[in-house]
């Protein structure tokens, strides 16, 4: 039922402007929708990313967007890192570092915040 559906990844911000800068300027996302002051709609392979004004913003401590992808990991995680983009780094049972990317589990990830926090997930 569902599986048949496209989801679309949502994130809270509370100040758009600064949101649009990191992930437009930043990310390197296409605005495809704007609804007034309170929620910017982004164009992502195969759905979209809704980022909207919230008082909750950056409460979450978990991972809020995944990234799958594959063998751009270190290439994006250089990229973003010149853009000024700080890596998070975590201790995970079973888990190694190599520079920024955790390896383990038979994958590789790395993570990082925008403006409020909201961790993202790079995965390959």
């Amino acid at each position: 039922m569902l599986s048949d559906n496209v989801s679309v990844a949502t994130v809270a911000v509370k100040d758009m402007a600064a949101a649009a800068r990191f992930y437009e300027g930043i990310l390197g996302l296409t605005r495809v929708h704007t609804e007034g002051e309170g929620a910017i709609e982004y164009a992502t392979k195969g759905g979209t990313l809704l980022v909207y004004l919230s008082q909750f913003a950056g409460t979450n401590q978990a991972t809020t967007v995944s990234w799958n992808v594959g063998d751009e990991l270190p290439r994006l995680v250089q990229y973003l890192k010149m853009k000024g983009v700080t890596f998070e780094h975590y201790d995970f049972p079973g888990m190694t570092r190599d520079g920024d990317i955790h390896l383990g589990g038979g994958r590789k990830n790395a993570w990082f915040k925008d403006p409020d926090g909201n961790i993202h997930a790079l995965v390959a």
